[in-house]
């Protein structure tokens, strides 16, 4: 089974300056982690991979730090990767975005299968994963619980929706966005990180994708632009109550009635 992952690498903190100008976060200088969520789509891959073998590759895009992310993916058990990176592609929305590693998905040869994590904690959208695959023309299904079945053509699995949860088929090539928790992720090893200490990272440019056209990336390539964004406002306000059940209730419902929560 050949499995491609997509990863990503976030800020590791909340205190993120935006560029007033573009609109988007200023990378530069901050501390870096893989997407939480990505971790549990990369353990998806690596069990799939344990039960019914195969490769499992991941692809980023990102600056040229992002190879970081990579390298953790090594030292977790994937078998290959590759950086998307230009400074072409900088500035890029969801849809320049799912583009851009679409044409990269493209590069990595044939696959069975593409597994993302539900979101990424720094855009929050959950719509990169569904628009690589219309974009590769693939089937794809979102918020996969759990994996029921597999075969030599097709995946069945279990779906978190708004209020049912719903069983899937959907035949290979596909992709899926997994959930948190689908399966518990496992820690780097160090034993993998020095056997892949060397390992190359392929990155590819604007100038080695089928389209070549600038205005399909970055900023260009972008339809939605942010008409201002700022970091939200620390309150540490608080109040304490004292009394009995009965009385703090009743203060609780005053307060809430008064924020009209109520």
């Amino acid at each position: 089974m050949e499995i491609i992952v997509c990863i990503k690498q976030v800020p590791g903190t909340s205190k993120v300056q935006v560029d007033p100008v573009t609109g988007v976060l200023i990378r530069d200088g901050i501390d870096t982690k893989m997407n939480p969520y990505d971790l549990f789509a990369l353990e998806t891959a690596l069990k799939l991979r344990e039960r019914h073998g195969g490769h499992v590759k991941v692809i980023s895009m990102g600056p040229p730090q992002a190879v970081d992310v990579i390298k953790e993916a090594f030292m977790m058990g994937a078998d290959d990767g590759m950086l998307v990176s230009d400074r072409k592609f900088a500035g890029a929305d969801v849809l320049a975005t799912s583009y851009t590693l679409s044409q990269g998905i493209k590069k990595m040869g044939d696959f069975d299968i593409i597994i993302t994590g539900k979101q990424t904690t720094d855009g929050d959208t959950a719509q990169v994963g569904p628009e690589i695959a219309e974009y590769l023309e693939i089937p794809h299904i979102a918020n996969v619980l759990r994996i029921l079945k597999i075969t030599g053509k097709d995946i069945t699995v279990e779906m978190d929706m708004p209020n049912t949860i719903e069983i899937a088929k959907v035949k290979f090539p596909c992709l899926i966005s997994v959930e948190k928790d689908i399966f518990q992720p496992r820690l780097p090893s160090f034993k993998k990180k020095m056997e892949t200490k060397n390992k190359e990272v392929k990155v590819l440019c604007l100038n080695d994708m089928e389209d070549k056209n600038e205005k399909r990336y970055g900023l260009s390539g972008s339809p939605t632009q942010v008409e201002k964004i700022f970091p939200p406002d620390e309150n540490t306000d608080k109040e304490i109550w004292e009394g009995n059940g009965e009385e703090l209730a009743d203060k609780i419902t005053e307060k809430l009635k008064e924020l009209k929560f109520i």
